[in-house]
């Protein structure tokens, strides 16, 4: 009738209808997705995960090349302007501590190579020379710091003893956090952890090239401050 007042339960009905409540509205997204939504969500977190990890290890690198650029400045200011300046004769071992450190990257990215080409047999077997060469670089270190001991050269003879032995101690110290990831990578069960193995050796290989490039610069400079 006109002027009729609808009830309540009317009104609730016809609201409901207009605001896309019933049936007929559109349903809230990935609601009936299942397990198609989980695999989304988790496809769009793995960027973020990726990019976290790269993030870490780029820091990680710009803070170790921070440390190593000031030790090389001081070095050169006190290779030029110190009047008590005592060249270290360095020991011929480490030429071939150097080409096992360019050799090591030679082999690991070969072995980045056969796992891309699904070889993973080949990967690993690569990848573990690759660790073994990182150690013989560590001993081929301590071989030179036991030939300069026997000199008579110590960490406190001079200022330039006392480069070379933080030169080479530190970044010894740094190369074996690289030999920690490759036998992270060749050891861990990826299956349960939160970095995929491929992303573990792509940033593995990152920060062993720049361990790499890093002793060829400071082998150089201790080289020419003879």
């Amino acid at each position: 009738m006109p002027g009729t007042i609808a009830p309540p339960e009317i009104e609730l009905i016809i609201e409901d209808s207009r605001g896309g409540g019933g049936g007929g509205g559109r349903p809230p997204d990935g609601g009936d997705d299942g397990d198609d939504g989980d695999f989304d969500r988790q496809r769009r977190r793995q960027p973020v995960s990726s990019r976290r990890f790269s993030t870490g290890i780029a820091i990680a690198m710009v803070s170790i090349l921070m440390f190593f650029m000031a030790m090389a400045s001081a070095f050169l200011v006190l290779h030029h302007g110190s009047h008590v300046w005592v060249a270290v004769h360095l020991p011929r071992i480490l030429w071939a501590n150097t080409a096992v450190l360019l050799g090591s990257s030679f082999l690991l990215e070969r072995a980045r190579v056969r796992f891309s080409q699904g070889d993973d047999r080949g990967f690993r077997k690569l990848w573990s020379v690759t660790t073994v060469m990182g150690f013989l670089f560590v001993a081929g270190q301590l071989v030179a710091w036991r030939q300069l001991a026997a000199q008579g050269v110590y960490i406190a003879s001079n200022q330039a003893s006392s480069f070379f032995y933080v030169f080479t101690g530190a970044h010894a110290v740094h190369l074996l956090g690289g030999v920690a990831a490759l036998l992270f990578v060749l050891l861990r069960d990826f299956e349960k952890s939160q970095i995929s193995v491929s992303l573990a050796a792509e940033l593995t290989s990152y920060y062993w090239h720049f361990m790499d490039g890093l002793w060829i610069f400071l082998f150089a400079l201790l080289y020419l401050g003879k």
